[in-house]
């Protein structure tokens, strides 16, 4: 079973709209409301590829329980800690020219108790999973290095975990050596000071990481596909052009297809080809965390990998 932390759950909003006007009174065309935060947004696309999933994290109020409700339409586990307040929302307003622009509320301050029951409950979940994803930001009042707490004890019971976060978060995550990390380029940037226009750089950067002891390095591209550094090599996918309706989400149906890949025992290329085969199907849908089956096996046939070294 695969699992999927969100800390910082949230519902998420996509607003269609003619145009963004600021000081004017603006009405909405359509609206799509899905349970959101990057590890429920994994937890949907692994969902939709087949394998049996359970997602945890925290939520609190109304907007928590319509959380549990939307997930228990779409057939997926959950097992949260429950914290007073509501949990939050995040607007993605999406405009007749394809600009998107996002809006995301910081989420609920927990008490130092609502993460020590959490951490237990963790602990008793990696236990029955096969592998962890851990996904996103923290509410406030959650430590900065609770990301490398968590990896620490999912290696400690033999069990492979995909770390996708930024900032500080990335920084303290990497030094307990997740199995596998998927940042874009901007976050490689900000982790290792290399160009993001520079292709070498960005892989000599994923080469330094491996040093440490990732043994799974990929770096989402946008448009431009993937890199992935494992012992294997350095591998670039790239997809086929697309018309992109939305893509919030779009890493995290990587992550998604990643994990199923490990789960599946993938070869490198297999693994890579069909990460971003789901993602660029996650882009051709309105919501967030969800592809067409149609779409990604269109897509996946014309996906090209290429093994750079």
């Amino acid at each position: 079973m695969i699992t999927t932390v969100t800390l910082n759950v949230a519902i998420d909003k996509a607003y269609i709209m003619d145009d963004l006007r600021k000081g004017e009174v603006l009405r909405v065309k359509e609206c799509n409301y899905t349970a959101g935060g990057k590890g429920l947004n994994v937890a949907k696309v692994v969902k939709l590829c087949g394998e049996e999933v359970l997602t945890t994290g925290f939520v609190g109020g109304f907007a928590g329980k319509y959380v549990e409700k939307l997930l228990e339409e779409q057939n997926i586990q959950s097992d949260f800690v429950y914290f007073e307040g509501e949990t939050r929302s995040c607007i993605n307003i999406l405009e007749s020219d394809r600009t998107s622009t996002e809006i995301l509320e910081p989420g609920a301050i927990l008490e130092k108790d609502h993460v020590e029951l959490f951490m237990k409950k963790f602990s008793e979940i990696v236990d029955r999973s096969s592998i962890i994803t851990i996904s996103g930001s923290v509410p406030r009042g959650v430590k900065v290095d609770i990301y490398r707490e968590m990896v620490n004890i999912v290696k400690a019971k033999g069990k492979m975990v995909l770390l996708d976060t930024s900032g500080k978060l990335l920084e303290e995550g990497i030094k307990a050596c997740p199995t596998m990390i998927k940042p874009n380029a901007d976050e490689i940037k900000m982790l290792l000071g290399v160009s993001t226009d520079n292709m070498d750089q960005i892989i000599q950067g994923m080469k330094k990481l491996r040093a440490r002891g990732i043994a799974n390095v990929a770096v989402s591209l946008g448009a431009e596909g993937a890199l992935l550094v494992t012992d294997e090599g350095v591998f670039l996918g790239r997809p086929p052009k697309i018309i992109p309706i939305n893509t919030v989400g779009c890493g995290d149906a990587m992550v998604a297809a990643f994990a199923v890949g490990l789960e599946r025992k993938y070869t490198v290329e297999e693994m890579l080809r069909y990460a971003i085969a789901v993602a660029s199907a996650n882009a051709l849908t309105l919501a967030t965390g969800s592809f067409k089956m149609n779409d990604m096996k269109k897509i996946i046939k014309e996906v090209v990998v290429e093994k750079l070294e």
